[in-house]
């Protein structure tokens, strides 16, 4: 499915021009880690290369084609501690998702922020709350008062990881905080699909994963900044 051009052109009136850095950002240590022609630095989940199907780079975009197979991609470079923002949108119905802090980097299962229709994906619908967006996927669900956008128009998205301490944001506004290692999120994973997988919720160091879970997702202008990156 294609975006609606108006859409686009509103989206990028409001977050300025996608896939760049001001100099202010480059200062502070911001880069970028899709540079919005290439998939440069990105290759398929425990692969060596890029995915030669289901991935493109379209209109400065890196999207999955929904169907379109490919598989889940992950950054070649590998991350600790971590500010990530993004933007992303979806087609109507669809699911998909960012993951982090992977216990076994050539496996898909990890940390994940939840990318999905909230109003009309089913597994949104059949669980608490903890499948929604800017949720920790499974574990812990995002503030009631998130500002979601509808689907079709672009969000915007971060990542902080310092330490143990993790947060999730959505346009803006903090939608799940964290600590790797406490009480209260062992007590979450107790009652998650998580609850068996070793490592799951415990701090380490591995690239960011893009899920490719069969529906139309794109993102752009992705960033990041590192301890001792400035």
């Amino acid at each position: 499915m294609k975006f609606l051009i108006p859409l686009v052109a509103l989206s990028a009136l409001a977050f300025g021009e996608p896939n760049t850095l001001t100099d202010a950002e480059k200062s502070s240590g911001w880069r970028l880690i899709f540079d919005g022609k290439t998939t440069t630095g990105w290759v398929g989940l425990g692969k060596e290369a890029f995915p030669e199907k289901g991935w493109v780079v379209e209109d400065g975009t890196l999207k999955h084609v929904a169907k379109g197979g490919g598989g889940d991609i992950v950054t070649a470079e590998h991350f600790d501690d971590f500010e990530l923002e993004w933007e992303w949108r979806i087609a109507p119905g669809a699911n998909g998702g960012l993951k982090y802090n992977l216990p076994d980097a050539s496996k898909a299962v990890g940390c994940e922020y939840q990318l999905i229709d909230d109003l009309q994906h089913p597994d949104v619908k059949a669980h608490d709350g903890t499948r929604t967006t800017a949720s920790l996927y499974d574990v812990l669900k995002p503030a009631p008062d998130k500002k979601l956008k509808p689907v079709g128009e672009w969000n915007s998205s971060r990542i902080l990881v310092k330490g143990n301490h993790v947060e999730h944001w959505l346009n803006g506004t903090k939608t799940v905080e964290f600590e790797f290692g406490s009480d209260a999120l062992k007590a979450a994973i107790a009652q998650s699909k998580f609850k068996n997988t070793s490592g799951w919720g415990v701090k380490t160091k591995s690239p960011i994963l893009m899920q490719d879970h069969g529906d139309e997702v794109a993102v752009r202008s992705m960033k990041i900044k590192t301890p001792g990156n400035k």
